[in-house]
């Protein structure tokens, strides 16, 4: 096994450094602006409640006027950002694996009519089964996460999701390129274990392990309760003719009256949940129709079999009614070793709320009322690269606590502390950004003039999906 980049020892104040100087070199318009817009975030005290605000922080020595405009129309080179998040070091389990977690997050915008390409994002209520449908504009974010528990992820790439867009092809291009940049930057290597990748019932876990079969990665997804799956056919008989069959015995999530014998079984003491007993049955499959994802599969469809894991704790924090959690795995052939790793590597997945929840109720990721799609992305890479420098500073800084908070451990801080004592830090650092020039401001609409130039409006959701096999039909009938 080779050894990663990460494993050689570098002082975490260069590491640090050197990112701050490979993110002025991704900035080609507005740069200096977009610098200290950062440094700005980073250390302004307290929760991001209006982007005017962060005009006022020391470290921002331009006007209001410069940072709406670096907002609106810098430039930023997101494929360099992109390596550069890459090439830092990465978190890993014991055994030196990499682990990443997929989510989406929603910027909603209800109230913007002028706003450009918003799907409609699906938003939890408070009460059981008040989900709603609120326009805006949803985020696919990819992160490394911890071994242990924590509040720290490391975010390696965000994107807007569009109203025409394929939640699953989408994530598979993500996470394509992901392990590209990943092996160029010599993070993973032939002979490396493989990466784990988690994520949550609403992605199509099926149809993205046969979408990313060639990738050195383990898929590991929540499924419903409902699911029937089946497992392979019996060998046939001699002499029998006709086409052979595709699925054998079924097996319900729901009736464990079809679940024959598991072909493994772990249980395991654990300090929040109680006894957790993981059974784990393969190889099964999905019985496959051309609709949805799977509606442009030119001929017979795949059989895409994989591992299936049923887990049921005592009880949950809060004393909740526990559910058994079911989840799949695109490893065919699995170990106890590997049906705990997969458990235990879903629960961590959970630590990417922790990150969005610091994403917008701290840095402010949702705050500003922007227009334009793309000034939002420019926004969204700002605020990943902040929580970027407050990962690679979280052994530089003190804690500065306040008197009524409990000493964090060494090594234990949490984002908002680091945070509150990264202006501390910000004077040993390098800043590349120019001093600004002296300028007026410019005259603006004269007043009681009109506007000539309203904004358009746009339609909020997925335009119509045309099925190719029912149009190509209708064409071909006389």
């Amino acid at each position: 096994m080779s050894f990663p980049a990460s494993s050689v020892p570098v002082h975490p104040l260069s590491v640090l450094s050197d990112f701050r100087n490979d993110f002025y070199g991704c900035l080609s318009r507005r740069g200096d602006e977009l610098f200290e817009l950062v440094d700005a975030l980073l250390c302004t005290d307290g929760p991001v409640k209006t982007l005017v605000d962060l005009s006022l922080a020391p470290e921002h020595r331009r006007g209001h006027g410069s940072l709406y405009d670096g907002i609106n129309h810098g430039r930023l080179d997101v494929s360099r950002l992109r390596r550069s998040l890459a090439s830092l070091p990465l978190p890993r389990d014991s055994e030196g694996r990499l682990r990443i977690a997929v989510d989406i997050s929603n910027w909603l915008r209800p109230d913007a009519p002028c706003s450009p390409e918003r799907p409609f994002c699906h938003c939890y209520g408070r009460g059981r089964g008040n989900a709603q449908m609120t326009p805006g504009w949803p985020y696919s974010v990819i992160a490394a996460l911890e071994s242990g528990p924590t509040s720290w992820t490391a975010p390696l790439d965000i994107l807007r999701l569009t109203p025409a867009d394929d939640v699953t092809t989408v994530t598979a291009a993500q996470l394509r390129e992901l392990c590209s940049r990943l092996t160029q930057a010599g993070r993973w290597s032939q002979g490396d274990p493989k990466i784990v990748v988690v994520l949550d019932a609403g992605y199509d876990v099926v149809r993205l392990s046969f979408l990313l079969a060639d990738l050195p990665i383990e898929l590991v997804g929540r499924l419903r309760s409902d699911r029937v799956l089946y497992f392979p056919p019996p060998p046939r008989a001699r002499g029998r003719n006709g086409r052979p069959p595709r699925y054998g015995a079924a097996f319900k999530f729901a009736d464990d009256t079809t679940w024959p014998a598991p072909g493994r079984a772990t249980a395991e003491h654990t300090d929040h949940y109680g006894e957790a007993v993981a059974l784990a049955w393969n190889p099964l499959h999905p019985a496959l129709t051309h609709r949805a994802g799977w509606e442009d599969q030119d001929g017979e469809l795949p059989i895409v079999e994989g591992t299936v894991i049923r887990l049921e704790v005592d009880h949950l924090p809060g004393e909740r009614t526990p559910k058994p959690l079911w989840l799949w795995s695109s490893a065919t052939s699995a170990t106890a070793d590997d049906i705990a790793r997969w458990w235990h590597t879903f629960l961590r997945r959970f630590d990417l709320e922790h990150t969005f929840r610091l994403f917008k109720q701290t840095l402010g990721w949702t705050v500003p009322q922007l227009r334009d799609p793309r000034a939002a992305d420019r926004w969204s890479w700002v605020v990943i690269v902040a929580y970027t420098q407050l990962r690679l500073a979280r052994d530089l800084t003190d804690d500065l606590r306040r008197p009524w908070e409990r000493p964090a451990p060494p090594g234990r801080l949490t984002p908002a502390r680091v945070r509150r004592g990264f202006r501390h830090l910000h004077r040993r650092l390098p800043r590349p950004a120019a001093a600004p020039k002296p300028g007026k401001p410019g005259p603006g609409r004269p007043p009681g003039s009109k506007n000539r130039r309203p904004a358009p409006h746009h339609h909020v959701g997925k335009p119509p999906k045309t099925n190719a096999r029912r149009n190509a039909r209708k064409d071909q009938a006389p």
